[in-house]
């Protein structure tokens, strides 16, 4: 079990999110307020190429367990300062598989889709986060750190400190993939 350390929106497509006291998730839809809520893709770049594309991208999560290790790095990051809507403690989202259901506080729950695709708006951000972000495992399989995606199975309303609990799905298991 881990908890929600910060929850974080923006109306915009800005690159960092603002924390929040609490904030209303949206069953098929993501977080209300945000600017990659919707059913259908959000992300400026994907809606180019296919905006009838379903939205698997509707939720970002990151541990905070990261954000400490990057501020030990030299970068200064917090919560929200990588686009992340939910920062968690407590729980490896990197480790979860694919169709994992998050359940957060009282009724909300989110399942996980995949791993963000760290781009280069994180060097935008601070240059070498990129590379901080993506880690070369023994023989030659890279690893994205930047996070898990997901999209919203139910809606409630979550805030800071709220407990965050996993459902893992029946097997067998798919590792994550960038999505």
């Amino acid at each position: 079990m881990g908890v929600l350390v910060a929850f974080c929106r923006s109306p915009g497509h800005d690159f960092s999110k603002r924390p929040m006291p609490e904030g209303r998730l949206v069953a098929g839809i993501g977080l209300e307020g945000d600017a990659h809520a919707g059913a259908t893709v959000q992300h400026r770049s994907r809606v180019m190429r296919d905006p009838r594309q379903p939205n698997l991208r509707q939720v970002h999560l990151i541990a905070e367990e990261l954000l400490a290790d990057l501020r030990a790095r030299g970068f200064r990051v917090k919560a929200g300062s990588l686009g992340e809507n939910f920062t968690t403690r407590g729980v490896n989202l990197l480790a979860l598989p694919a169709g994992t259901l998050l359940r957060i506080g009282c009724g909300a729950a989110v399942r996980v889709t995949g791993l963000r695709n760290p781009c280069r708006q994180l060097d935008d951000f601070a240059p070498g986060l990129m590379a901080a972000l993506l880690e070369h495992r023994p023989g030659g399989a890279l690893q994205r750190l930047a996070g898990v995606m997901g999209v919203v199975e139910a809606g409630g309303t979550v805030r800071p400190g709220d407990r965050v609990t996993v459902e893992l799905p029946p097997l067998p298991w798919r590792t994550l993939e960038p999505v």
